[in-house]
């Protein structure tokens, strides 16, 4: 069968020009699937893993069916919540959102209320009652208690993206405190990367009669095509090993190298830079703004090399260096 293309799904002409903007010359797997099914209505639980292009899958039809309800004239309401695990992925789906709605910015207004921003301060955005809110549960509950968002009577989506990653964030009290403010009727969507049985307990939840794609949709290696070596060296040959697997080329291309502690990932960095081979260092105490700013250029191909940190080892150190405070006190 031929894939269905964005200009046979019915959507408007303003998402389309969007769409022919961003270079899509077509869907990827789970948008050809899911976007029909979510125009119809239907409630999506969706499988799919980072970069198969289901921000977008789920962002079309949102945007779709309040361009469609906009042509009936209706007061301006909240009429879709998208709940992320972090906001880091809330700035990405409020950039996405807005790309796609660069034709129609006045009739489809999007909100990023991820951010780290007081929640007085993101009260004036909310009182404007943005078409679309992006937000992790936590923040949004607090809007929700704090009545600054109302969504009982106007909800008519909800998107859970990284649903199984909400879970491991320790988000899911938020998660079902959130439910009570909402109303009995929505349409849901359910994207997660795995079927966790915290993600099964939350589609009972959230889902009504939900169509359920398992797809496989992006490119990425799964297990059986990766290929693990070990190689033990002494301490104080590990830098030199690094060295010498990148300059024969043993190792080419994008990398993720992950180092113990922190002063150990700058150490290497300065190791690496003395041979003339680029890298950047990405950890959790390096401000937001810097850590996208680092991102943004290791997809530009400035630096092929990333050094992260274990955050395990970050978290006991700040948990000892809290003890020794305590000591000293």
């Amino acid at each position: 069968a031929e894939m269905l293309q964005f200009h046979e799904m019915g959507l408007d002409d303003r998402l389309l020009k969007a769409v022919a903007d961003l270079g899509w010359s077509q869907p990827t797997l789970i948008q050809e699937k899911a976007i029909p099914l979510a125009l119809e209505g239907k409630d999506i639980l969706a499988r799919a893993r980072t970069g198969s292009g289901k921000t977008a899958a789920y962002a079309i039809p949102v945007i779709q069916r309040i361009l469609a309800s906009k042509q009936c004239v209706r007061e301006q309401d909240v009429r879709a919540l998208v709940l992320v695990p972090t906001k880091e992925l809330g700035q990405q789906v409020q950039i996405m959102m807005r790309q796609l709605t660069s034709y129609c910015s006045r009739d489809v207004r999007v909100a990023d209320i991820s951010g780290k921003a007081d929640v007085s301060t993101q009260r004036p955005i909310l009182m404007e009652k943005p078409d679309v809110v992006v937000g992790t549960p936590s923040r949004v509950l607090a809007h929700l208690n704090a009545q600054n968002l109302v969504l009982h009577s106007s909800l008519e989506m909800m998107v859970v993206d990284e649903a199984d990653l909400l879970f491991s964030f320790g988000f899911e009290a938020d998660l079902k405190n959130l439910l009570c403010h909402l109303p009995k009727i929505y349409q849901s969507f359910l994207m997660s990367a795995t079927f966790s049985e915290e993600v099964q307990a939350l589609k009972e939840l959230l889902l009504h009669n939900p169509v359920i794609l398992k797809l496989q949709g992006s490119q990425l290696p799964d297990s059986s095509q990766l290929q693990q070596y070990t190689i033990k060296c002494e301490e104080e040959d590990k830098f030199l090993l690094i060295y010498t697997l990148l300059k024969l080329q043993l190792v080419r291309g994008k990398t993720l190298m992950f180092v113990g502690a922190m002063d150990r990932s700058y150490r290497l960095k300065l190791f690496l830079e003395q041979f003339g081979i680029p890298a950047c260092v990405l950890n959790s105490e390096l401000p937001i703004q810097s850590r996208c700013h680092i991102i943004t250029q290791f997809n530009q191909g400035f630096y092929d090399i990333i050094i992260a940190t274990d955050e395990q080892s970050l978290a006991s150190s700040q948990t000892t260096s809290g003890k020794k405070k305590k000591k000293s006190k």
